[in-house]
């Protein structure tokens, strides 16, 4: 297996996300690899000092600054106990690099971004588990970026539906 691989995750914070980051952890990422969290913010962003951030996210965030909820804060993005706690154990067990990237605006142009941005390797996301009316009316992030990405996409579904 090649290593020092650059596997993305869209997070969220949803459960379906968190599924996700689970699924790569125990699947996917190995000694060596990166593990890239990536974070899409619908919000935009008013301080002047952000407006770089918006067309180029912001910059790497090594695991340390992500669980400081201070430095995550001036981002705009909640502390999520549950996820550090994760990454802290896959960071120790696995011996992976963890980094952490946000973005702001539609998270399907910004997941695409990010697979070039990061060049990552492969990229994993949760799947909402939209019904066909929704998907067709909202349409579906994980179909969008599955589709239009040039590396290996992995849906991971909700087990729980």
């Amino acid at each position: 297996m090649v290593k020092d691989r650059r596997i993305g995750v869209a997070m969220d914070f949803s459960k379906s996300s968190k599924n996700a980051l689970q699924w790569a952890i125990d699947n996917l990422v190995d000694k060596g690899d990166t593990l890239c969290i990536i974070h899409i913010n619908s919000n935009k962003l008013d301080e002047s000092r952000n407006i770089l951030w918006a067309k180029s996210g912001s910059p790497l965030i090594p695991l340390s600054e992500f669980r400081e909820p201070e430095v995550m804060k001036k981002y705009g993005v909640k502390t999520d106990m549950e996820v550090l706690d994760t990454l802290d154990t896959a960071s120790r067990q696995k011996e992976v690099s963890i980094i952490t990237k946000l973005y702001w605006g539609d998270a399907r142009e910004k997941l695409l971004e990010a697979v070039e941005d990061l060049k990552l390797d492969s990229l994993v996301m949760g799947s909402r588990g939209l019904g066909t009316l929704k998907r067709v009316v909202l349409g579906s992030v994980s179909n969008y970026v599955m589709t239009n990405a040039p590396i290996p996409v992995t849906i991971v579904k909700d087990l729980d539906r």
